[in-house]
């Protein structure tokens, strides 16, 4: 056979002025097939080496130019019908098609985080399943559904076009800044973490983690806290099987990335193995992407596949780039078009004629432009309730028997000791303690359970909240993380796509905001954007909240919860006593088993160890621990001073105790009787619940220790209005919309007890 050549020349000089580049590459590639003059050697047999040198045999090297053939026909079809409002997602695979080696060198069981030009990937990957269940999969039909937004997709259910499928094991991504990195590494270590534990994983133990990305991407820091936190783990010699493939094209829609940068970045960074493959030619690739792919299956060390591709067609239908880039280089990108060098080696190895490629070519395009004819007869989501059904789904009767279930006595005398040490049999405790025994019940009733965060094992929290869990329960389901709350809610949900259900910590509530996308964009949007095919449950416990003294400041008092308000989906409970938490962690955690949820825990860090209500020494917020059987229903409330209407407090966290206090001095000062309702249920608002209280009040004062704007208390007052009592007397006592400053001061931008106090007198 003859050897490879290096280039493919420019086919079509002519055609260099025109608007639309979809169609030139396409009519390049027919005109380069037919103006090709080579020399054919013998039809090399299935199981031949595609040319000399190869590590791809010619029957591999077919399949991998019919499913390139297949990604490029599918963004060639997306461009056609978008003016036609029959496919709603441009932005195409072209350049990328190199991909689908990675895809036929991997397992379809090995989970995939894919970059948004992976046509050819999945593509060859639907080669790994052709059927399941009795229906054959196709990634043609699934692809235009998908691009059609139609309800029938079986990716998403029309709600976005995303490169997914359950049975394949891509979980549909809606990342275009690298966001999906930290949890693809997650899920890598989860794999070896829940091998480890003797955890029933739903991959094979020996299974890898695929993330592909754009050379653009690598930059963002979601994607460079994957790289860190990957290298920390193998520089301490722990496994994480992660292949992290870096498609890189040299451009981000404009921006062009410099020459060579990739290479230098990150071909010599320790603990990060690096390979470099040529995406652009199947027949010298090949081999290299093998080698990075048995590499890290058999080492289980994070492993940096640098993938050269190219990137034709712009960035999406309405990138035209003849209008800022120079047409010379825009014919010296489209000339190294990877499908004219596959066509190239199809002909020269003379595994197919002329004749043959270009009948593959049209009869692919034939079949995607039908699948998408069909799929814009298919129906598309036209019902509000369709569209979000995925989002939030709630079982509360399976939720309610999960959160009482009681069946693990024997383990719960076995982690505490004997019948007369098990908390329910103690003296009443505060809010850290009994959160502590929680977490301890829950470690019993869920093997699977884990909790991992800064300083969360030997030193058992800054707050000693997780004190003896290490003990108790061993370092492999309680540990320290490095110190990066993207990685840690990263990690969460690599453990829990994986089937464990993680409890991770985040520090402080203002920590949080590092990493908020990790919930926003990718946990608490996965099961959206699957159709709740796939789910990441779990429960992430935060220490925030104002009031601490002695220990204060912005970053330990952040009151601002107005971020995790807006996260659609997600669950958010914040405790002001210690039954209360031990009855709500328990409600979150069967919400994450039996419906998938992602849920925050919210600790008011100034009530951990608060033990007195009225007066020092009197011991009134101190709680005894629920028995295992009981639990909190979703969204239901706490009422103290039932029936009392003269004037209803609204509140939560901090402001339960103060308002309590306050209420005294209220009855004093105005013979009024006063109802105060600790919410408990910050996201979603139990608005049904709030205007039930609401209705018998002849005054309302909302207490929210939370900021002016966008916090709690405009939801409650919201609920009050629509609810039709918005004409009821009200006060809002709330914090002001400024950081919080240290000592003293912090106590004048949040409310106290003389504000609420005041707020009643000016509804006297």
């Amino acid at each position: 056979m003859t050897p490879m050549f290096a280039t493919v020349p420019n086919p079509i000089p002519a055609r260099m002025k025109g608007l639309n580049r979809a169609e030139i590459c396409d009519v390049n590639f027919s005109e380069f097939v037919k103006a090709w003059d080579g020399r054919s050697d013998a039809k090399p047999t299935a199981h031949e080496a595609i040319l000399d040198g190869s590590a791809l045999d010619a029957q591999g090297f077919r399949e991998l130019f019919e499913s390139q053939l297949i990604s490029r026909h599918l963004d060639l079809m997306a461009r056609v019908l978008r003016v036609q409002n029959k496919v709603f997602y441009t932005i195409g695979s072209s350049g990328h098609e190199g991909n689908a080696m990675v895809a036929r060198l991997t397992r379809h069981t090995d989970p995939a985080f894919l970059h948004y030009r992976s046509g050819g990937f999945m593509a060859e990957r639907f080669r790994k399943l052709p059927g399941t269940g009795g229906k054959k999969l196709d990634p043609v039909m699934d692809s235009a559904l998908s691009f059609a937004a139609s309800k029938d997709d079986p990716a998403s259910g029309g709600r976005h076009k995303v490169w997914g499928s359950k049975p394949l094991w891509v979980l549909p991504q809606t990342s275009t800044i690298a966001s999906h990195l930290p949890k693809a590494l997650g899920t890598a270590v989860a794999i070896e973490a829940g091998r480890r534990l003797g955890h029933q994983l739903p991959v094979p133990d020996d299974s890898i983690a695929i993330c592909s990305f754009g050379d653009a991407s690598a930059n963002h820091a979601t994607a460079q806290t994957a790289f860190n936190a990957a290298a920390w783990t193998a520089y301490q010699k722990l496994p994480a099987p992660v292949l992290f493939v870096c498609e890189d094209n040299g451009i981000g829609i404009s921006v062009k990335t410099p020459s060579g940068w990739i290479a230098n970045r990150f071909q010599h960074v320790d603990g990060l193995d690096y390979f470099f493959a040529d995406g652009l030619d199947l027949a010298s690739g090949y081999g290299d992407v093998q080698k990075a792919v048995e590499h890290c299956r058999r080492t289980r060390r994070p492993t940096f596949l640098h993938l050269k591709t190219n990137r034709i067609m712009g960035h999406a239908g309405t990138d035209f780039e003849i209008e800022w880039r120079s047409v010379e280089e825009l014919c010296t990108v489209e000339a190294a078009d990877p499908l004219l060098r596959s066509a190239e080696i199809a002909l020269e190895s003379g595994l197919m004629s002329k004749d043959e490629v270009l009948e593959l070519y049209e009869a692919t395009r034939k079949k995607c432009f039908a699948a998408a004819e069909e799929a814009d007869r298919r129906p598309k989501l036209d019902k509000l309730a369709d569209v979000i059904a995925p989002l939030a789904p709630y079982s509360p009767e399976k939720v309610k028997r999960e959160a009482a279930r009681a069946d693990y006595g024997d383990r719960r005398l076995e982690v505490f000791g004997s019948e007369a040490k098990l908390p329910e049999n103690q003296p009443p405790r505060h809010l850290a303690i009994q959160i502590n025994n929680a977490l301890h019940d829950i470690f019993a009733k869920y093997p699977d359970t884990l909790l991992f965060g800064e300083d969360v094992a030997q030193k058992g929290g800054v707050y000693t909240v997780t004190k003896g869990l290490q003990k108790a329960f061993g370092p492999r389901r309680v540990f320290n993380t490095l110190l990066d709350e993207t990685m840690i809610l990263g990690m969460a949900q690599g453990f829990a796509n994986m089937g464990m259900l993680p409890i991770p910590e985040i520090q402080y509530l203002a920590y949080f905001h590092n990493a908020c996308d990790q919930i926003r964009g990718e946990a608490a949007s996965l099961q959206f954007f699957s159709n709740n095919q796939y789910a990441n449950p779990m429960v992430v416990r935060i220490a925030g909240l104002g009031y601490q003294r002695g220990f204060g400041g912005h970053f330990h008092n952040d009151n601002s919860i107005t971020a995790l308000r807006d996260i659609p989906g997600l669950v958010v409970g914040c405790p002001s006593r210690g039954d209360d938490a031990a009855t709500m962690l328990r409600t979150l955690t069967a919400l994450a088993k039996v419906d998938g949820r992602v849920s925050v825990f919210l600790e008011p860090i100034a009530l951990y160890m608060a033990k007195d209500l009225y007066e020092a020494g009197d011991g009134q917020w101190l709680t005894t621990y629920p028995k295992p059987d009981e639990a909190m229903t979703l969204g239901e409330g706490r009422v103290y001073g039932e029936g009392n209407d003269d004037l209803v407090i609204f509140s939560y966290g901090n402001g339960v105790p103060m308002s309590l206090r306050a209420a005294r001095a209220i009855e004093a000062n105005h013979g009024w009787k006063v109802r105060v309702v600790d919410l408990r249920w910050l996201v979603p608002l139990n608005e049904a619940y709030i205007v039930e209280q609401a209705r018998s009040a002849k005054r309302i004062i909302i207490v929210d220790e939370g900021r002016h704007s966008a916090g709690v208390g405009e939801g409650v007052i919201t609920a009050i209005a629509e609810g039709g009592f918005g004409a009821r007397p009200f006060q809002r006592v709330v914090g002001v919309d400024t950081y919080t400053p240290l000592a003293g001061a912090a106590f004048l931008v949040i409310p106290g007890e003389d504000d609420i106090v005041a707020a009643a007198g000016r509804l006297a």
